[in-house]
């Protein structure tokens, strides 16, 4: 009998694969979903695709139609450049309220968030890096205080997981993306508002090269993703 802690890791696993497979190109806008064939390739039981589907479309990652089925959200690249302008006011309003809110036990907690975040980068592992890194917003937000702020910017960053994990596999970006946390952080446990702020926005917003960075790692995924030589 499944526990629900291992049904929740299933489901966790499973709406992970399915935004490595959209963001990769394995997926494409428009493509249905099938619910028994998805169950049959993860080598799991309907219910947790099921609930992964229900997390993707509350992410907007995927749309039900009626009588028709489930299928991969359109966005275009201009849609995705201004959900990470939005998203980059949204985190640093977050950590403006984190630096004057924060109490002793979050900011050693985002500390602690901070070396996690160190030691998973020198490993080099884009995907394992991402969790430590959404460990450290995740405290960022609730050292906000402010509920409302944190479930409108968590709905966004749900969106645009995929999107930011695919960022992280970059050259370097892992190393920049640290030397950003240190800033956020250091801003943050000295009480300055309007650097964390800033901090936090650069951090997130894409452009410039981070925005031919961003364009290129899609481009290049879907290039081999649609390869006949991929395995």
């Amino acid at each position: 009998m499944s526990t629900p802690h291992r049904t929740r890791s299933l489901v966790q696993r499973v709406r992970e694969q399915i935004e490595d497979d959209i963001v990769e190109g394995r997926l494409r806008p428009g493509d249905q979903l099938h619910m028994d064939d998805i169950a049959a390739q993860y080598g799991v039981s309907r219910t947790p695709v099921r609930e992964a589907f229900q997390q993707l479309e509350a992410s907007g990652l995927v749309e039900v139609r009626p009588k028709r089925g489930t299928y991969v959200a359109s966005i275009s690249t201009a849609d995705l450049i201004e959900m990470f302008e939005v998203m980059a006011e949204l985190e640093a309003m977050c950590a403006r309220l984190a630096a004057r809110r924060a109490d002793k036990t979050l900011i050693a907690d985002l500390s602690q968030a901070m070396e996690h975040c160190e030691t998973e980068a020198e490993k080099g592992e884009a995907n394992t890096y991402y969790h430590a890194n959404d460990t450290f917003h995740q405290l960022i937000y609730r050292a906000s205080g402010n509920a409302f702020l944190v479930q409108e910017t968590i709905q966004l960053k749900n969106r645009l997981k995929p999107y930011r994990r695919l960022q992280l596999q970059v050259r370097h970006r892992l190393a920049q993306s640290v030397a950003e946390h240190r800033n956020l952080a250091q801003a943050i446990r000295n009480g300055e508002e309007e650097l964390a702020a800033q901090a936090a926005r650069q951090h997130v917003l894409v452009q410039g090269q981070r925005f031919t960075d961003l364009i290129s790692a899609l481009t290049q995924s879907r290039q081999a993703s649609a390869s006949p030589e991929r395995a």
